[in-house]
């Protein structure tokens, strides 16, 4: 009988069997599981005939993955670009040909049209998603945001002519309530809300020494 030696490199032994398809979620993520779940509001015990509480929930959660906002938008004619405002340029302005009066562009914030009486979840839920189960970390909660393509420009003067804004991928990692205001976070080629260090952003990206 000879002593059974463990491989050193055991580790890259199990990873190299390839014994078929898995059901584990091999996608790295930054975002918890539960985040990327629509509210229903059905009871937990099923009734019978009805589909189960989990069956809706996944069946919600496919057809909102379909959504496009940037090609629902597009579809009604509307310019996402044109949706942010921008700095009045007086000397390029196009005139109406009969009454020779300046065509006013785009003045009226979205602000004025937002109106939160069918959402189904508050900030403070919406925000709460990035906690899970056990841990006191919050993660970023998935997103889409209206942002300008150029991220220097895009801080130092917001409504400049040359930017073009475009539906990007966000982690939403805080909120205002005195400003309304979300704070986002742009995920990186992979999908993932990392720092300049490429740690994963927690916490609305306050550090413990705050």
């Amino acid at each position: 009988v000879t002593t059974f030696k463990m491989p050193e490199d055991f580790g890259s032994v199990l990873d190299k069997q390839v014994i078929g398809p898995t059901t584990e979620n091999l996608i790295k993520s930054d975002f918890p599981v539960q985040s990327f779940k629509p509210k229903v509001q059905i009871a937990f015990q099923r009734l019978p005939g009805r589909s189960s509480r989990n069956m809706e929930v996944e069946k919600r959660r496919r057809l909102y993955l379909t959504f496009d906002i940037a090609q629902l938008l597009a579809d009604k004619g509307i310019d996402s670009n044109q949706l942010m405002p921008r700095h009045h340029n007086l000397d390029n302005m196009p005139m109406i040909a009969e009454k020779k009066d300046p065509v006013f562009p785009i003045y009226l914030p979205l602000k004025i049209f937002d109106n939160e009486d069918y959402d189904c979840r508050t900030p403070e839920e919406w925000i709460s998603l990035g906690l899970e189960p056990g841990s006191h970390d919050r993660k970023p909660v998935p997103g889409k945001a209206l942002l300008p393509t150029d991220d220097v420009l895009g801080h130092e003067d917001p409504k400049s002519q040359k930017l073009i804004y475009k539906w990007t991928d966000v982690g939403v990692l805080d909120y205002d309530k005195e400003t309304e205001l979300y704070l986002v976070h742009k995920t990186d080629k992979n999908g993932l809300v990392r720092d300049e260090e490429g740690r994963p952003i927690l916490n609305g990206g306050i550090l413990p020494q705050g």
